[in-house]
């Protein structure tokens, strides 16, 4: 299994604004689907940051985000190490399969891969 990006996932109170602030920091919106919006460097496309209000799916927003090339093996990986699972595998509509996972330090990390 190998990593291939890492986003942080910022919980936004206004999606508007905190698309426009990050704006004026060179990023540009790459996808809104009302709840979450990626947004990314157009120069470095992997350079991204997600906005969200809440998730559509699941009972938080997590902190970060890491896309893997496996995320069944990444999964199984961790179900076997004990780690609390806060968001069960599941495939989602907008084309990720994804689980989430509480950290050693309490932090959220949404596990995925694009399908």
């Amino acid at each position: 299994m190998s990593v291939r990006r890492v986003v942080p996932d910022i919980r936004s109170q206004d999606l508007q604004e905190s698309r426009e602030f990050y704006g004026l920091l060179g990023f540009e919106e790459v996808m809104d689907l009302g709840w979450v919006v990626a947004l990314a460097s157009p120069s470095e496309p992997k350079a991204q940051i997600i906005l969200m209000t809440g998730d559509a799916t699941a009972p938080v927003v997590p902190d970060m985000s890491v896309e893997v090339d496996d995320v069944d093996a990444a999964y199984a990986a961790v179900r076997d190490s004990g780690a609390e699972i806060v968001h069960p595998l599941q495939d989602e509509e907008w084309g990720v399969r994804r689980f989430f996972v509480r950290d050693p330090d309490g932090k959220v990390v949404n596990v995925l891969s694009h399908r």
